[in-house]
């Protein structure tokens, strides 16, 4: 048992230390599923599981209390693994090593999986405890929410009986959440042609590294620099300066995190690399000046290596160079339904030299409005089919209307008028949550959204802060204790 156990409070805290040391990179949920499973199993707890893996418990209600209506409350499984290029972790095997800093719990250079590992652990604790008082509860335990939302979109129909489901995978305590964002991806694939170096050339890689990186919705509009779009910036000036010749690009990792780190390998003419050089000193001292504010970990570095044998064709390498440079990224247009609520964006999540001489570039959209993700996916994927890129783009999600008039948000703001003698926010967010995927198999349905405060998601830098987890389960357990 770790030191994370011993917080406050306790039945949370366990449950999340237990949680950390099962492997649960998405799309490979097997382990943890086998877990709550045995959970169920061994607390005599009646428990579906459908087709895709999702597994819902339910908990009889507390006696004088079962004629209230069903609670869900529901969380995802799945975490996503990124780690500092520098560690050495495995996501199939490992478990998170966690600590506490300032009073924060987080995870050695990996992500630390709070997202949405504190939801499934307020729901088991509320399956054991005893003592609170509650009307029946099923708690969902959703699969690959972070790669595909592939749990949600295959959820059985016959999984859930609820009126009302809380969903706990938001980020902000002191919020309650009333709708979401829909998202859809658009990757480009180039395919190119490898043609032999040209003698009297130097090769140079460039490492892009020290982003704070997060969550390619909920962090969308906090100015962050994205890795692949500094890279992709540097080689369109050095292409068109220094006659450069790309032979290898590689950034960011997943379709929903801004990228954080990215590295090239390319080609200088010897008889320019002095003016490269120079070159290369004044761009960085330029980006972080930018970024001094966002980003202050940024560091680049540029080192020759051995020569290399090949390059891409001329031809791809500007279609693929402009592109990353032309295509939109981050905030596109900002809320005038809901102040400061970021309505529609994107995000250049990854840069990928794959099998069988192609390149892969995946982006991803969000939109509270449906009209304008399509058209921001169609934007993007102009810019690549100009360069020429094949585009296709995933099946998307929807988003989750907000209904004011709902009963749960009602109910859930006067407990935290109770609880802590102040009014919560109500608002929207940007991020995907998988309520909108609900809402079409159970229309009937009032839904919020609420957790502790989390920040550096999708990243090594994710963070849970301590004090928050007590607010957030006791407006939990109160919640159920007065709808």
């Amino acid at each position: 048992m770790s030191e994370i156990a011993q917080l406050e409070p306790r039945a949370v805290w366990e449950q999340f230390d237990r949680i950390t040391r099962i492997p649960r990179p998405s799309k490979k949920e097997e382990k943890i599923i086998a877990y709550l499973v045995e959970f169920a199993q061994a607390h005599g707890l009646e428990y579906k599981k459908d087709h895709a893996g999702n597994v819902m418990i339910r908990k009889p209600a507390t006696p004088g209390m079962e004629e209230r209506p069903t609670v869900v409350l529901q969380s995802h499984v799945d975490m996503v693994c990124e780690k500092n290029s520098d560690v050495i972790f495995d996501f199939d095997n490992d478990p998170i090593q966690t600590y506490v800093a300032d009073g924060w719990v987080k995870a050695k250079g990996t992500t630390l999986g709070a997202d949405c590992g504190i939801g499934m652990a307020a729901a088991l604790a509320l399956l054991v405890d005893t003592d609170v008082q509650h009307g029946p509860i099923e708690a969902l335990f959703t699969v690959d929410e972070e790669t595909g939302l592939t749990g949600a979109f295959e959820l059985g129909r016959e999984m859930l009986s609820g009126k009302y489901l809380i969903n706990l995978d938001s980020e902000d305590e002191g919020e309650i959440f009333l709708g979401c964002a829909g998202g859809v991806d658009t990757v480009a694939t180039f395919t190119y042609t490898p043609v032999q170096t040209p003698n009297g050339h130097t090769t140079f890689r460039a490492d892009i590294t020290g982003l704070k990186g997060g969550h390619s919705g909920d962090n969308i509009n906090d100015g962050l620099a994205n890795s692949n779009r500094i890279m992709a910036r540097m080689l369109w000036l050095a292409m068109r300066r220094y006659d450069l010749k790309l032979s290898y690009f590689d950034g960011g990792n997943l379709r929903n995190a801004i990228p954080r780190e990215a590295y090239a390998v390319f080609v200088i003419p010897s008889r320019l690399v002095e003016e490269f050089k120079i070159f290369w000193e004044r761009f960085t001292e330029d980006v972080q000046e930018e970024f001094r504010y966002t980003d202050p970990g940024l560091s680049m570095s540029l080192s020759e290596m051995p020569w290399v044998e090949t390059v891409v064709d001329p031809d791809t390498q500007h279609g693929l160079i402009y592109s990353l440079v032309g295509v939109p990224n981050g905030v596109l247009a900002m809320s005038y339904a809901m102040p400061g609520l970021v309505e529609t964006s994107t995000n250049l999540a990854s840069v990928k030299f794959t099998d069988g001489n192609t390149i892969t570039v995946t982006s991803s959209q969000r939109s509270s409005i449906e009209s304008s993700k399509i058209y921001a996916a169609s934007a993007v994927e102009s810019v690549f089919t100009l360069g020429g890129g094949e585009v296709v783009h995933s099946d998307g999600y929807p988003g989750w209307a907000p209904n004011p008039h709902s009963p749960l948000l009602e109910a859930t703001k006067k407990s935290y008028r109770r609880l802590f003698g102040k009014e919560p926010v109500v608002r929207a967010i940007h991020a995907g949550l998988e309520c909108g995927l609900f809402l079409e198999k159970y229309p009937d349905l009032d839904m919020v959204s609420f957790g502790p405060t989390l920040r550096g998601v999708h990243s090594p830098d994710e963070r849970l802060e301590i004090a928050t987890v007590d607010k957030f389960w006791r407006l939990l357990v109160e919640t159920l204790r007065s709808l």
